[in-house]
């Protein structure tokens, strides 16, 4: 039994190779350690901008107190993960579709249960992904500000994990603390960065090489820049629209950014295999008697 829950916990993840003969699922957890860096965006732009490089993409708003992916695209969907867990939806029911086919995944908003699940709670959220009944190659998981549990389960679930930050003290400190975080009490030790609303090229890059030394000399991790994003008033445009820019404004630069940051993960290898913390997360869970 539990050597079966694993497997498709595992799985659902993307993280064992699918019996359709369809690649693993590439499954991103996109992460800030403050609110109010622009992750949401990053997470739909970036996703919209896979799945119109030809990718076949899953959206999941994974802020499961304060969501609102489903508000940034305009949409206004029946279900959401809160009526899953409830019994009430199954998740293919609960899908919605954006822009271009991409496929969305709400979480609930305002919520106070939601923002305070179990761990098993947690890992049944995951595991339902293995009912769907569509082929995946990336699943982006918008996951909430901070490091609370929700956040760090879900990068516990992915093969990568990128933070979003600025160049501002605030966000440099707390995303410290959640590298901090991850890398000390959950195992993950890589780690990709996303500097955002950024001035120009050479601040980005400033900004990571100051995230990147602190890190380094501290922790036991390794940083990867995948790039920045400027500040952009068409993006500001896009967000009043309730669009994403890279579909409103194609040619405006933060569009132009977000699709070099799609190129550059479409170039990494496809993943191969099972990292380990799912499964020994999952071991720990039934040890407890959470699926008793």
């Amino acid at each position: 039994m539990a050597e079966s829950i694993i497997s498709r916990f595992t799985q659902a993840a993307g993280l064992q190779p699918r019996k359709d003969g369809h690649r693993p699922v590439r499954v991103l957890a996109v992460a800030s350690g403050k609110g109010g860096v622009g992750k949401t965006n990053v997470s739909a732009n970036l996703a919209l901008a896979l799945q119109l490089a030809g990718e076949q993409v899953l959206l999941m708003d994974a802020d499961l107190g304060l969501a609102n992916v489903d508000v940034l695209f305009g949409l206004q969907p029946m279900f959401h993960l809160g009526h899953v867990l409830e019994g009430r939806c199954t998740l293919n029911e609960a899908l919605v579709q954006g822009p271009a086919g991409l496929t969305i995944v709400p979480a609930a908003s305002g919520l106070k249960q939601m923002a305070s699940l179990s761990h098993a709670e947690h890992v049944g959220l995951i595991r339902a992904f293995s009912e769907l009944a569509r082929p995946i190659d990336t699943l982006v998981v918008d996951t909430a500000a901070g490091i609370a549990d929700s956040v760090t389960t879900f990068c516990r679930a992915a093969q990568d994990v990128l933070i979003v930050a600025n160049n501002e003290p605030a966000s440099l400190t707390d995303a410290y603390a959640l590298i901090k975080v991850l890398s000390r009490d959950h195992g993950i030790h890589r780690a990709q960065v996303i500097a955002n609303m950024i001035r120009s090229a050479a601040d980005g890059y400033e900004m990571f090489e100051h995230l990147r030394r602190v890190s380094e000399r501290f922790l036991d991790v390794q940083l990867n820049y995948l790039g920045g994003v400027p500040y952009d008033e068409y993006l500001q445009r896009a967000i009043r629209r309730q669009t994403a820019v890279v579909e409103a404004y194609p040619s405006a630069p933060s569009s132009v950014a977000f699709r070099n940051l799609a190129a550059t993960i479409r170039k990494w290898p496809p993943p191969e295999g099972a990292r380990g913390h799912v499964e020994f997360f999952v071991e720990r869970l039934i040890g407890a008697g959470a699926f008793a």
